[in-house]
């Protein structure tokens, strides 16, 4: 751990390994540390299995170094003599975002197993519902394809319509326009004894 130079193989600081601006303190490291451990544990990054193992390697180097203060300060005092230019690195996305609170959203990254699996199971639960419904309208002899009813009332007087040009004759029969019921002559119903009166 005490073998970091600065500027040594692919000319990151510490502090661009972790993503974070070199006045940070240990709560900010900690969190980048996390952060990007999380991407790029070899576990569950999309890079090859050696350079996620490389790149993971130096992170936790960086981060055990950065997160001694004794080996920070030593490290930080070889960072300046290195550099005419005092280090102010430009921050990366990476720690704009997680100063903003927001972490990685809107980062990309395949789905996990876990995801994959709540997703089949939504689709199977889908499916069965669907087919239950189904199945069940089918055993009880529901139509499932029923025409809507706007549609149905055109058709009713498409119907209609054949029938209203026939012959304007009336029908055989008694009068529609009478009552068919016969008149009463003036008596009361349930009144006792009572006869119709003339």
């Amino acid at each position: 751990m005490e073998g970091f130079e600065p500027g040594v193989a692919d000319n990151r600081t510490l502090y661009d390994v972790l993503a974070v601006p070199p006045e940070a303190d240990t709560d900010a490291l900690r969190r980048a540390f996390r952060r990007r451990s999380k991407a790029l544990h070899p576990d569950t990054t999309a890079l090859p299995q050696e350079q996620a193992a490389r790149e993971f390697q130096r992170l936790c180097e960086a981060y055990a170094q950065l997160a001694d203060p004794v080996q920070r300060r030593r490290y930080d005092a070889g960072l300046q003599a290195t550099s005419t230019v005092s280090v102010a690195p430009v921050p990366s996305p990476d720690a704009a975002s997680a100063d903003s609170g927001w972490g990685s959203v809107g980062v990309r990254r395949p789905l996990s197993g876990g995801e994959w699996l709540s997703i089949v199971m939504l689709v199977a639960a889908l499916l069965l519902c669907l087919l239950l419904g189904v199945g069940g309208a089918w055993l009880r002899g529901v139509e499932l394809q029923v025409a809507p009813s706007w549609l149905q009332q055109e058709q009713t007087w498409d119907q209609l319509e054949p029938l209203s040009r026939r012959d304007d004759r009336p029908a055989a029969g008694p009068d529609p326009s009478e009552s068919a019921f016969p008149a009463l002559s003036g008596a009361l119903v349930g009144e006792p004894g009572g006869q119709p009166q003339l």
